[in-house]
């Protein structure tokens, strides 16, 4: 029996998709890896050591980047995106300042670091000097009500987006995509997340509107995928992106750029150079115009893709505790 650690304390930092991860480990690793006895641990950063000490684990996983100090060996750690380094002008020298000092020297001093697409695999060998053979690419899941939800009716058909609204996801470019489009053609853009009053101000069609519609639970947020037209992701840079994979399994065309389309995702979606509003907004329109063609590749698509589920997610995380723990 292996016993491993697993840090869980989340801070109001971590997006949904770093909860999603820890989530899933805690829920899927005893039914996937009976030889893995996971031992939660939920402590703030500062007294994190400690706790860690405590469990008597073999191994610590850290899935979120707050690093304690005197940290228990051996340790893997999750890295799920670079972004803080890609776009410096987005955070504050605190932030570049700590990825230097502090966040640099802890994945370096990793016995594994997991990531989840081989493009964050290259960032961190040249952006934090890891070495290669030390990385393992470990894809994530979708919800398990994803593929069989009952597709979301709506008056006139839209286009989705899920996620938070932070300057790195381009949504400039998905809003003035969208408001470019010819006027008689109907559709609507739906995002989740809060309102924005200003965005649907500024952002208007003769026939279509914007939406913004919170926080969705799981359910809600399937049908959401399976009843939209396209997912549209206009993200500057994404580690992963959870739900490209979770539209794309719902058999939904995805329509995103080039730096936030994962791995998995690319060969069955259309892709723009991050920013370029011309490029969007024809492939939306083509789109509408024939939905049929992007259906049929989003089909092929689904099939293969269905395979990622967070179950597998789990089991490949556990191969890379034994490797660790039993070489």
């Amino acid at each position: 029996m292996i016993r491993v650690a697993l840090a869980t304390r989340a801070t109001p930092r971590a997006s949904a998709g770093m909860r999603a991860y820890a989530r899933a480990l805690i829920e899927r690793l005893p039914r996937v890896a009976p030889d893995v006895a996971l031992v939660v641990v939920d402590a703030p950063v500062l007294a994190l050591p400690w706790a860690l000490r405590a469990a008597r684990a073999q191994l610590v996983h850290l899935p979120y980047l707050e690093v304690p100090p005197l940290l228990p060996r051996p340790y893997v750690a999750m890295l799920h995106d670079l972004l803080h380094l890609r776009f410096p002008a987005q955070f504050s020298r605190a932030t570049a300042a700590y990825w230097r000092a502090v966040a640099a020297p802890f994945y370096r001093g990793a016995a594994r670091v997991l990531v989840s697409d081989p493009s964050v695999a290259e960032d961190c060998v040249a952006r934090l000097g890891v070495a290669r053979e030390r990385i393992r690419v470990v894809p994530l899941g979708y919800g398990d009500g994803v593929p069989d939800a009952v597709p979301w009716e709506a008056e006139r058909p839209y286009l989705f987006y899920a996620g938070n609204h932070r300057p790195h996801k381009g949504l400039d470019t998905l809003y003035a995509a969208w408001s470019a489009l010819p006027d008689q053609l109907a559709l609507d853009l739906v995002l989740t997340g809060p309102d924005e009053p200003a965005a649907r101000a500024r952002w208007t069609r003769r026939h279509g509107a914007i939406a913004f519609v919170g926080e969705l639970d799981d359910t809600t947020l399937a049908r959401r995928y399976r009843g939209a037209l396209a997912y549209v992701q206009p993200s500057l840079g994404e580690g992963f992106g959870i739900p490209v994979l979770e539209a794309a399994v719902a058999g939904t065309p995805v329509v995103a750029s080039t730096a936030a389309l994962s791995a998995l995702v690319a060969p069955y979606a259309q892709s723009f150079a991050p920013g370029d509003v011309a490029a969007l907004a024809a492939q939306l329109a083509a789109l509408v115009r024939d939905p049929a063609a992007a259906r049929a590749r989003a089909a092929e698509g689904a099939v293969t893709l269905r395979a990622y589920t967070w179950d597998r997610f789990a089991a490949a995380t556990a191969a890379v505790y034994r490797e660790v723990v039993c070489p």
